[in-house]
């Protein structure tokens, strides 16, 4: 058993909370509770495991006030809670392990509360998997570097440790600033490899631009001298 699902072990209902953000398992997320059922939500969970559900909801593109059954969300954990004198709450959150929204469930709470089913990747080959995680990490550090010259080293280069190849392909899906449909995507899919394939690919457009990028700035800090030629 995953420590993920040892989380939400015995767990069938869920307060959910509708917001036009994706959250991936494993991703920070920083909110800001304003509303008064959610400042009751907040105190809710507190009582019990800290935890509730972040499904996608942009009420722009729907008719309906509520996400759609059968949609796919993920538990947040809250981590920190900062309280304001007003009431109103900014608190740091960290995605735990997804959901299917069932149904929803009567209750006497102001905000909604979904029957959920709980999910992870299915088992792949190991030795595929592991070899893809190695060459998709090889090119985020590679972006993550060029990112940190451009921004003129401002700062400790950051320690990137490789998780394990599940917990990688959401690390790095949600470090980027995908499109809300494919990074809707990449969080129902089931297979770590297709959500590493798509990364591998976004990540190939992106680093030679980025690497390119970062040595024009190298350059605009040296006078405009170069060993190397930059196709542009």
């Amino acid at each position: 058993m995953s420590d993920a699902t040892e989380k939400v072990l015995g767990i069938k209902r869920l307060p959910i909370f509708p917001l036009p953000v994706i959250l991936m398992p494993s991703e920070l997320m920083p909110l800001h509770i304003f509303e008064e059922k959610y400042r009751q939500m907040l105190k809710d969970v507190e009582l019990e495991r800290n935890l509730f559900g972040i499904s996608f909801f942009d009420p722009q593109e729907t008719l309906e006030d509520k996400p759609e059954l059968g949609t796919i969300g993920c538990v947040a954990e809250v981590q920190d809670v900062q309280t304001l004198p007003d009431g109103r709450s900014n608190i740091m959150t960290t995605g735990v392990i997804r959901y299917r929204l069932i149904d929803y469930v009567e209750t006497d709470a102001r905000y909604f509360v979904g029957e959920v089913e709980f999910f992870e990747d299915e088992k792949e080959d190991e030795t595929i998997l592991q070899s893809l995680a190695d060459e998709v990490f090889v090119l985020f550090k590679r972006v993550a570097e060029a990112a940190h010259k451009i921004s003129g080293m401002r700062g400790e280069f950051p320690d990137i440790p490789q998780a394990e190849p599940e917990m990688l392909s959401f690390l790095i899906t949600s470090a980027f600033n995908l499109e809300t449909d494919l990074k809707y995507k990449m969080l129902e899919t089931r297979s770590t490899t297709e959500r590493l394939e798509n990364m591998r690919t976004i990540l190939k457009k992106a680093v030679s631009k980025i690497e390119d990028s970062a040595e024009i700035h190298k350059i605009s800090q040296t006078n405009g001298h170069s060993k190397k030629k930059i196709n542009l």
